[in-house]
């Protein structure tokens, strides 16, 4: 039995919320499974859970369709893992695959932290009060200068960035994504693509975030612990309660903390990979 936070959501055969609820939850998992085992079940139809689990790829594909009708952006970058013998060197090296089983957990993650985001967001507090202190997940706007020049860059490989609209840059950049599949400069493309955009952080200030085409959107699906979850977590409870907004500064202070260390945690892990591949090479 484990201890949770729970959004439980009853969707329409549209993929549209029929009710949704969030709360504690004390959950028993009957059947867990690894990503390769639910790939499986999606391309054979066949092993456990199979209906249910081809239900939820069903909703997940049409979610992400309407997203990306939206104006959301698909950055699927190449993400290096390792084979490791028992002395953890590398024995082999090779390029995670993300399939219709990443896909599906990602839209249901999605929908869990745009949905807890928008039931704070939007909603009233206690006596009328306009705006409760939450935590954001934002992403800015690409910066002008760095879009220039990468669609300056894009242009000499032969692809073409429109640049003037946010939907005709996300229009492009998907366009782009499609098109250097499989394609010799696809890594090159697709790492600068990520670097042009601007950093998504934590922050009460909610100014939607642009990569996604979320208006509201948070970290409340916790797979790794982080502390922004935490705190969403313990907002969401306060409010749910009835509780008043609680003192912006401290929770502002908290979220810049927190997008200084995840900054870190990513450089360490960028640094772990290259030295992993360095003795591989060697």
């Amino acid at each position: 039995e484990k201890l949770c936070f729970s959004a439980v959501f009853e969707l329409n055969d549209e993929a549209k919320i029929v009710k949704e609820w969030f709360g504690r939850t004390v959950i028993y998992s009957d059947r867990r499974f690894t990503y390769e085992e639910a790939q499986e079940v999606i391309e054979t139809g066949k092993g456990d859970l199979s209906e249910e689990i081809k239900v939820m790829d069903k909703l997940a594909k049409k979610m992400r369709k309407e997203r990306f009708r939206n104006g959301a952006i698909g950055f699927e970058k190449a993400e290096v893992k390792f084979k490791l013998d028992e002395h953890g060197m590398p024995i082999d090296v090779y390029v995670k695959e993300n399939k219709d089983s990443n896909k599906l957990i990602e839209e249901y993650m999605l929908l869990a932290n745009k949905r807890v985001a928008e039931f704070i967001g939007k909603s009233k507090g206690k006596d009328g009060e306009p705006k409760r202190t939450f935590v954001y997940r934002v992403h800015d706007v690409p910066v002008t200068d760095k879009l220039n020049n990468f669609a300056a860059f894009a242009n000499k490989f032969g692809y073409k960035i429109h640049t003037k609209t946010n939907k005709e840059i996300s229009n492009s950049l998907n366009k782009l994504m499609n098109d250097v599949h499989g394609k010799k400069e696809q890594n090159v493309l697709e790492q600068l693509a990520i670097r042009t955009m601007s950093k998504a952080i934590y922050t009460t200030d909610n100014i939607g975030h642009y990569g996604l085409a979320f208006d509201y959107y948070t970290h409340f699906t916790s797979p790794i612990r982080r502390y922004p979850d935490v705190m969403v977590h313990r907002l969401l409870e306060h409010y749910l309660k009835g509780g008043k907004s609680v003192d912006d500064d401290y929770y502002e202070n908290a979220c810049k903390h927190s997008s200084h260390k995840e900054m870190k945690a990513t450089e360490a892990e960028r640094n772990s990979i290259k030295y992993k591949q360095v003795q591989f090479l060697h």
